[in-house]
């Protein structure tokens, strides 16, 4: 079993940075791949971006893709997503989830924290 809390969320106006982060604890491994969801009401979750369990492969949605960074620290049990350029729809409930390496699906989830963009 792994908990995850993600804290870093704010309020910032467009073209600002934040950097989220995703803390692991309990059962926590280096295997597990890791990723960033995001959520505005009465939207479906969308896929933001994913780390591998080294850190070597990583990807994302064309969305975010050349303004966000997603990285990790094994030894901290922390992955990071580090949000540039920031645009007004990125506005959302943002989640970190751990998925082990044998599984497809993410069964651990974060509580969620909340970036606002203002224009």
């Amino acid at each position: 079993q792994v908990q995850l809390a993600e804290s870093g969320g704010g309020l910032v106006q467009a073209g600002g940075s934040l950097r989220l982060s995703c803390v692991a604890a309990g059962r926590t491994s280096s295997t597990y791949h890791m990723g960033w969801f995001r959520q505005v009401p009465g939207k479906e979750r969308e896929f933001v971006a994913r780390i591998s369990w080294s850190g070597v492969d990583t990807a994302y949605s064309d969305s975010v893709k050349g303004r966000f960074t997603i990285s990790r620290d094994n030894a901290k049990s922390t992955v990071y997503l580090q949000m540039n350029n920031l645009k007004p729809e990125d506005t959302a409930v943002y989640f970190c989830a751990a998925r082990p390496l044998s599984m497809s699906q993410y069964p651990y989830w974060g509580q969620g924290t909340q970036v606002t963009v203002s224009s």
